[in-house]
């Protein structure tokens, strides 16, 4: 079972939306992920989802649970196969958490599309439907490289 975890800066909009969104994704595939996300900083720990990623989420049918915001530790590099951020600046502040990324496990989610770039933080354009647009381009893509590595990871 392949581990996945989705850092976004405070972990209340793009990362659970990644997680849960990927969770669901993988489980209509019949494939087995272990999905969980935090934040680079410490701004919203013990928050729940932000109410509009939440809504987005309900509108799309994909379910979530009682998440609270955390924050990513170092141990967490050692714990998940990969470390997926939502935009280039949360790379570097993940990298820095985890004293470097020798196994190169920390990618943007969008790395895995045919179009690398970050991901809008909708905290600041309240664009919730491009942001899950782009989760699920993401979510899909990561899950088609997933099934095709030798083995398949998932």
């Amino acid at each position: 079972m392949v581990r996945i975890l989705f850092v976004c800066h405070g972990n209340i909009c793009r990362s659970p939306m990644a997680q849960y969104l990927l969770a669901h994704l993988a489980a209509e595939r019949g494939l087995a992920c272990r999905t969980q996300s935090a934040a680079t900083s410490r701004e919203e720990i013990g928050n729940p989802i932000y109410p509009p990623a939440r809504r987005k989420l309900r509108e799309k049918g994909i379910p979530f649970g009682d998440h609270r915001a955390v924050q990513m530790t170092r141990q967490d590099y050692g714990a998940y196969d990969l470390l997926l951020a939502m935009d280039q600046a949360n790379v570097r502040n993940m990298t820095a958490i985890a004293g470097g990324d020798p196994a190169g496990k920390i990618r943007r989610l969008l790395d895995f599309t045919d179009h690398p770039r970050d991901i809008a933080d909708p905290w600041y354009t309240g664009d919730f439907e491009a942001t899950y647009d782009d989760l699920l381009q993401g979510c899909q893509a990561l899950l088609d490289w997933l099934e095709g590595q030798d083995p398949p990871c998932v």
